[in-house]
């Protein structure tokens, strides 16, 4: 039987996944592509470093070039990390005739369409499962199974680690940052958690997920990313009494010819399967017209549970180059869509508020509420240690054009402080 030779670039949790599960999947494989894959070369940053898994038989160098050059090297695995020199390199590996796979959602998410072409103009794949979701394989889904049919909204929880300082919050009634302490104890946030905490890598795997389902490429600056480093248990502990879960959430939704996507604490109805996904977990909720909703559920991260997911691209990528058909694009749905207007966005808001402890405050509230248009579905006033109340608020549907007038109109307010301001998922 043929074998298909395999180089990898980076050699860290996901890339010794990927080897170790070449090694122990070789039937399985081999029964569905009629190849036989190995793994030849291995670019690292240091070949004598002590490894977990077993390089015996492979070439372990610190050389590109010793993939480039080498033509019995048909696909090329990436698992770098980082938009630079991971798009350097990716773009060299592709100008070499080298189908690659990459887990890298940043460098997909803002550079995926420069790369796609490189691509399609050396007649080579580039695929890209393991960046989003980590084991969960929802791309290929929303491209095979979901084909025919209108996408008109995806959102999930698509960062495992703050769904489990979050989870860590609702559950244990830790501090953020005590969460975040057992977060980083257990492995599931870096030591410098800023692009999980602040959104920043929820918001770059709703870039793709968007691509995916409406055809849209979106950029990272036309998306409102709030993190949730500003959480207060106080908060999650209100709504949870409220009959809510604070989850962060990625949401893309098609809003008349345009598409809206954002990233932010949501109040989840607990009922609502998404408040059921706790810890590392992730989970990809996709409404089309025709099927309605279906959730996509699985471990966000890990070494395994990714190294699955780029497999999966290895072995249909294998497929292709035994068809003939290598070449297309992994996403070929292109469809230009129109800017959506603050007044077009609407949600009900859970509205935090700090003001004085006395007559006449809430009555400020009312007038401004009435001024906006906007009105109350609840309210819970409790009282402070220090003479003040916090007044938690949920909202009747509100546009994002009335939330930031309102948040104009207290911003006036001397005396009436706005803690959080979060959206609320309607069952």
């Amino acid at each position: 039987m043929e074998t298909i030779k395999i180089g990898l670039v980076g050699l860290g949790t996901v890339g010794s996944g990927v080897l170790q599960m070449v090694e122990n999947n070789q039937d399985k494989i081999s029964n569905i592509t009629g190849r036989k894959l190995s793994v030849k070369t291995i670019v690292v940053r240091d070949v004598h470093k002590h490894r977990n898994v077993d390089t015996e038989n492979i070439h372990l160098t610190t050389e590109l070039d010793d993939i480039i050059n080498d033509p019995e090297i048909k696909i090329v695995v990436e698992v770098m990390g980082g938009i630079h020199p991971a798009k350097e390199t990716i773009t060299a590996l592709l100008n070499a005739k080298k189908h690659v796979v990459t887990a890298n959602k940043d460098l997909i998410a803002s550079e995926g369409e420069e790369l796609t072409s490189i691509a399609r103009k050396n007649k080579c794949d580039l695929m890209y499962e393991a960046s989003v979701a980590g084991g969960i394989p929802i791309l290929r889904t929303i491209v095979n199974s979901f084909a025919a049919d209108q996408i008109t909204e995806v959102k999930g929880i698509v960062n495992g680690t703050t769904n489990y300082i979050l989870t860590q919050m609702q559950q244990k009634n830790c501090s953020y940052d005590e969460a975040l302490q057992k977060a980083q104890e257990l492995g599931f946030a870096e030591s410098d958690p800023t692009n999980d905490v602040d959104g920043i890598d929820a918001a770059y795997k709703m870039i793709i997920l968007s691509q995916f389902s409406f055809g849209t490429h979106l950029k990272l600056d036309e998306m409102k990313i709030q993190g949730i480093r500003k959480m207060q248990l106080t908060d999650v502990e209100q709504a949870s009494q409220l009959g809510y879960t604070v989850k962060l959430l990625g949401i893309a939704r098609r809003i008349n010819d345009g598409v809206f996507a954002e990233v932010g604490p949501v109040l989840v109805p607990a009922d609502h399967p998404l408040a059921t996904i706790n810890n590392e977990n992730n989970a990809v909720m996709v409404t089309g017209q025709a099927v309605g909703e279906t959730l996509f559920y699985g471990p966000g991260a890990g070494g395994l549970p990714t190294a699955n997911s780029v497999l999966s691209d290895i072995v249909s990528e294998t497929k292709n180059i035994v068809l003939g058909t290598t070449g297309n694009s992994f996403n070929n749905y292109q469809n230009e869509a129109d800017h959506v207007k603050a007044s077009e966005i609407v949600y009900p808001y859970y509205l935090s508020l700090k003001m004085p402890d006395i007559p006449g405050q809430m009555l400020k509230v009312t007038q401004i509420m009435t001024k906006i248009g906007a009105s109350f579905s609840q309210i819970v006033q409790t009282r402070n240690d220090n003479d003040s109340a916090r007044v938690v608020i949920i909202t009747h549907d509100m546009s994002k054009t009335q939330l930031a007038q309102l948040k104009e109109e207290l911003d006036q307010k001397d005396s009436i402080d706005l803690l959080a301001a979060y959206k609320v998922l309607s069952n």
